[in-house]
């Protein structure tokens, strides 16, 4: 058993979490082709659940069915993207139906999906695209305590005040790049909503057109936010549990 959740950036919006109990959980995996992610972290051979929060391909590997026959590990993700796995051949019985405001208990942990202010899709061969869908984010209850609300893409939304009044998230992890999702304003902004004290900035500093910095995300805070931004590099991990007040 690991001494508490532990949170790894991969790369871009890629992420493994290690659960208190030693399962490992993939959340948006690009990993094989993605150049933000360190050679050595692209095969991950190991992994007992997979979350998908949408099917852009910055945060949707096209060899996860590869990667889900290899590890026999368990999907969560929208429908849409469900349905387009399906038709990849990935069977029935390895997803963990759910939809937006719903809850499981799965791996010693409570998962939630919630929403997210992004529109998706997933592209196809040929150029084209199709499975278009809202995309989602995810609060996770560990056994440790640590309650983390996975954003996904998304904009800023007043009801994050009310995923802040229910599920008491301790650590959040948000967008800050702009253009596509909230920028380092509205990020800030979202963590006083969410009333987290600590937050992991991601999906910045890669493309050009995700300019968003932690820096400007920290300056958009006031000492009174309390709030540590953790500005981790691809490979950097986190033990969450000592993030708990």
């Amino acid at each position: 058993m690991s001494a508490s959740t532990r949170l790894q950036l991969l790369g871009h919006a890629s992420f493994r979490i290690t659960t208190p109990e030693g399962r490992i959980i993939l959340l948006d995996p690009w990993l094989r082709s993605n150049p933000y992610v360190p050679v050595e972290l692209r095969e991950q051979e190991r992994a007992d659940l997979v979350l998908i929060t949408h099917g852009h391909d910055d945060h949707f590997d096209p060899e996860l069915p590869a990667l889900l026959a290899r590890t026999g590990a368990k999907v969560v993700a929208p429908a849409p993207v469900r349905f387009y796995l399906y038709e990849q051949g990935v069977p029935p019985g390895q997803f963990e139906p759910m939809n937006v405001g719903g809850g499981i208990d799965v791996l010693d942990l409570r998962l939630t999906m919630t929403v997210a202010q992004h529109a998706a899709h997933v592209d196809l061969p040929e150029d084209k695209t199709g499975f278009q869908h809202e995309a989602v984010g995810y609060i996770l209850g560990f056994s440790d305590g640590t309650v983390l609300y996975a954003a996904g893409d998304t904009g800023l939304f007043g009801d994050m005040r009310l995923l802040a009044d229910f599920y008491r998230p301790t650590v959040a992890l948000l967008p800050i790049g702009d253009r596509y999702t909230m920028g380092p304003r509205e990020a800030a902004y979202a963590a006083r909503l969410l009333r987290v004290k600590h937050v992991v900035p991601f999906h910045y500093g890669t493309f050009a057109s995700l300019p968003g910095t932690p820096e400007q995300l920290q300056a958009h805070l006031t000492p009174a936010d309390a709030v540590t931004v953790h500005a981790l590099r691809a490979g950097d991990t986190l033990e969450l549990a000592r993030l708990i007040p």
